[in-house]
């Protein structure tokens, strides 16, 4: 079980490193051109570039950091990518590291942290089921005291989540000024005790940890499906029951495997 620093003295700088990898997939259903057009038109104007650095500058505020440098692009024919250079400023407040849920986008908490917060889209689509799928992979780590779990909820609430893939990782050791080794300096039992109960309560969730080694992992898939919500260019009431049924079939299949990673064969 980890051991807690709050009261401990350091010798220098805290040296650990806490990165979270966060990767988002959204799924629907557009199964004509024209549908599939409005698919891609919605993504690349929902989370372009310039919404991507508004979701990460929410970030930076939330574990405190200063941004130093961002880039971002927009690329032909649709995805966008941000980097952003983060750096240490001194603390105002003194911000909790328990194992709680971190703040919604609209709150902020201010602290030290430093390294980068990167994101980049993947917009997609399937010509023949009418599947089209958008991915976000999001990075942030941090030096320091603070972990980047705090800015999870925020995360989460910023972006349409069918399913959610979330991996945890501390690294490296910092020292006590008796020169005592921690390799991790808050306590952690699951990603999900940093999750809202709002948040948990809408997906279906799977952990697998590798405790002694410091890494930590989640996996979310929604639990419930609105079809008028996953439709694009049609509405709900103009399908057949049939139809509605085969689109429900293939969006859940389509995120079942997503979910677990492997093609699935249809029954």
């Amino acid at each position: 079980m980890a051991r807690r620093l709050t009261k401990r003295r350091l010798h220098g700088f805290n040296n650990l490193t806490k990165t979270l990898s966060f990767n988002i997939y959204d799924v629907n259903y557009a199964l004509t051109p024209s549908q599939r057009q409005s698919y891609i038109e919605y993504i690349v104007e929902a989370y372009n570039a310039k919404r991507l650095t508004h979701i990460l500058n929410e970030v930076a505020n939330i574990i405190g950091a200063t941004i130093l440098n961002i880039a971002h692009q927009d690329y032909e024919p649709h995805g966008s990518s941000v980097t952003m250079m983060i750096a240490e400023q001194p603390a105002a407040l003194d911000v909790p590291n328990t194992e709680a849920p971190g703040p919604l986008p609209d709150a902020v908490v201010a602290h030290l942290d430093k390294s980068h917060i990167t994101a980049h889209t993947y917009p997609e689509s399937h010509p023949r089921n009418g599947i089209s799928s958008f991915r976000a992979d999001i990075d942030v780590s941090t030096c320091g005291r603070i972990s980047p779990l705090r800015a999870l909820n925020c995360l989460i609430h910023s972006f349409e989540s069918d399913i959610v893939t979330l991996d945890y990782r501390v690294r490296g050791f910092t020292r006590d000024v008796k020169g005592r080794k921690y390799f991790i300096d808050h306590k952690i039992n699951s990603i999900q005790n940093f999750l809202s109960n709002d948040t948990l309560r809408m997906y279906q969730t799977i952990d697998a940890n590798v405790y002694q080694e410091n890494i930590f992992h989640t996996k979310m898939i929604i639990n419930e499906m609105e079809l008028d919500n996953y439709l694009f260019g049609i509405d709900e009431a103009e399908l057949s029951g049939q139809e509605r049924e085969r689109i429900r079939t293939n969006l859940k299949h389509e995120m079942l495997e997503i979910f677990y990673g492997r093609n699935i064969p249809k029954s």
